[in-house]
C-alpha cells in the first residue's frame, strides 16, 4: 500500500509524468495560495471520484456486462461531483472560490481525476488500493503544483530575454519540474522493488 502512495506521488506523478491535468497545472499554478486550494479540491474530487465510481463499475456496470459505459458514467459522476464542491466553496470559503475562478469547473474537464479512476480498474485495484492510489495522485498533484507555483513565483523577479517571456518560460519551468521527479524512479522502485 505504501508503494502505491509512493508511486502516484512521485514516479507515476499525474502531472509532471503522465501529463494528466496540465491545464489547471498551467493555469493556477501562478499563486501558491491558488495552487493549493485548487489541489485540495482536486485531491478531494480524486478521493470522492473514486469511492463514488468503484462500486458503480464494480456492481453495476461489469455485473451487467456494461464496461464500455465506464467512460461515459465515470465523467457523469465526476462532473456532479465538481459541482458539488463548486457549491461547499461557493457557500463556505467564497475568497477560494473567486481565486481559483474558471479552473474549479475545469476540474470536471480534468482528464487527471478521469485518468486516475480508469487507471485504478486497469490495474485491477482493489477498492482500498483505488482510495490510496487516488489519495497518492492527488498528493502528487498538490506537490507538484506547489513546487511550480514556488518556480513560478521566483521566475516573476527575474530579468528574462524577451522571446522566452509568458508561456516559453513556463513551459521551460515545468519542464525542469518534470525532470526533477524522473530522479524519484529508481528510488522508489529500488525500495520497493
Amino acid at each position: 500500500m505504501i508503494a502505491i502512495f509512493l508511486t502516484a506521488i512521485l514516479t507515476e506523478n499525474y502531472i509532471l509524468c503522465q501529463f494528466l491535468g496540465i491545464c489547471p497545472f498551467l493555469g493556477v499554478s501562478k499563486k501558491l495560495n491558488t495552487a493549493v486550494g485548487m489541489s485540495v479540491a482536486v485531491i478531494f474530487v480524486m478521493a470522492l471520484a473514486t469511492a463514488v465510481t468503484y462500486p458503480i463499475n464494480q456492481y453495476l456496470l461489469v455485473k451487467n456486462n456494461l464496461e464500455y459505459l465506464q467512460t461515459i458514467v465515470f465523467i457523469l459522476v465526476i462532473a456532479a461531483l465538481v459541482q458539488f464542491v463548486e457549491i461547499v466553496l461557493k457557500r463556505f470559503i467564497p475568497a477560494l472560490y473567486q481565486a481559483l475562478g474558471i479552473y474549479l469547473p475545469l476540474i470536471t474537464t480534468n482528464c487527471a481525476v478521469l485518468g486516475v479512476v480508469l487507471l485504478n480498474i486497469s490495474k485491477e485495484y482493489t477498492f482500498a488500493q483505488s482510495m490510496i492510489n487516488s489519495v497518492g495522485a492527488g498528493v502528487g498533484f498538490l506537490v507538484a503544483m506547489v513546487m511550480f507555483a514556488g518556480v513560478r513565483e521566483r521566475l516573476e523577479g527575474c530579468d528574462i530575454p524577451k522571446g522566452l517571456q509568458g508561456l516559453p518560460i513556463t513551459l521551460v519551468a515545468a519542464s525542469l519540474v518534470s525532470l526533477s521527479f524522473q530522479g524519484f524512479s529508481g528510488v522508489v522502485s529500488g525500495i520497493f522493488g
